[in-house]
């Protein structure tokens, strides 16, 4: 099996609200090193994106740590790599601050890894690839019947000139979630993703209307629904939050529920119960402090159960 994940790395300093102060590898590391952990050894992660040149060497050396990552989609720009601050004034209330934003990935560096049972887009900065690039991936795996996995995620977020991200509707936002498997976003981002404001029952039936099977809104403690289009039908399935011991730190939540509901999907081929085991797997890692303690997913690691029993 092989998952391709596209996104843009990010340096992460987070400020939690305690007045305590972390620093770690964030972005879309969280997705990748989430699917190395959850994926079997024999299984391919292939991440797509640039490092910059000073951070290039020693971000190699962390993923080879994972003999299922395939680093060969990975290159060196010029300049500094996306810094993020986050800066929490409470458990899920957080000021964003991005600084050094890449530039778009481009369509030649994805093309070649396209091969895959699974593609997943992560909008990490909200410019890792344009609509169109977009369309290009869309069109490609449409042709394999390869499912594609969009996290809305900073698609919503705007630039201050003082590099603070802000929310506002996305225009295009139809073309974005046109006829893909599953869309992602959080409960702000689908408030403010179009401009109409449609309400999240609306959005989901627009959003299935565009031949996409599946939208998922999460909600940090209070779980995720997940709306799923069957058979022209729309199904609401609402899945409760996990306890967290210790104090949450949802820093990468959202891109560990995406990888983890890729990996299992892959495997299943069922939204709900993909779902399920996403939020489950979220859950974890907010009781881990940024992405240092990461490897420990490898406790749900999913195997194949015998005579095609699905997975465990």
């Amino acid at each position: 099996m092989k998952i391709t994940v596209i996104g843009h790395l990010c340096l992460d300093v987070i400020q939690h609200a305690d007045g305590s102060e972390t620093q770690s590898y964030g972005g879309i590391f969280f997705s990748v090193a989430a699917l190395a952990n959850l994926l079997a050894p024999a299984d391919v992660v292939a991440p797509v994106f640039g490092i910059g040149g000073n951070d290039y060497e020693a971000f190699i050396e962390r993923l080879n740590a994972y003999p299922n990552v395939d680093t060969s989609g990975l290159y060196s720009f010029d300049g500094p790599t996306n810094q993020v601050r986050l800066v929490y004034s409470n458990a899920a209330d957080r000021t964003e601050c991005s600084r050094h934003i890449s530039e778009a990935i481009p369509f030649a560096r994805i093309r070649q890894h396209l091969d895959a049972d699974m593609v997943y887009v992560n909008m990490i900065s909200g410019f890792d690839v344009t609509l169109e690039t977009f369309d290009e991936i869309r069109m490609q795996v449409r042709e394999t019947n390869t499912p594609l996995y969009l996290d809305v995620h900073s698609l919503t977020l705007g630039v201050e000139d003082d590099f603070t991200r802000v929310h506002r509707p996305v225009d295009a936002w139809r073309r974005w979630l046109f006829m893909i498997h599953a869309a992602q976003m959080n409960e702000e981002e689908a408030a403010i993703l179009t401009t109409e404001k449609l309400s999240e029952d609306s959005l989901a039936r627009q959003a299935l209307a565009l031949n996409t099977n599946a939208l998922l809104i999460t909600r940090g403690h209070k779980g995720c629904t997940a709306f799923i289009d069957e058979r022209k039908h729309l199904r609401r399935v609402d899945i409760p939050g996990e306890k967290v011991d210790g104090a949450p730190d949802p820093t990468g939540c959202g891109d560990v529920f995406a990888a983890a509901y890729c990996a299992h999907y892959s495997r299943s081929r069922d939204i709900a119960s993909s779902a399920g085991f996403a939020n489950r797997v979220a859950g974890r890692k907010a009781g881990f402090q940024g992405s240092g303690e990461i490897d420990r997913l490898s406790s749900f690691r999913l195997v194949e159960s015998p005579a095609g029993q699905g997975i465990s």
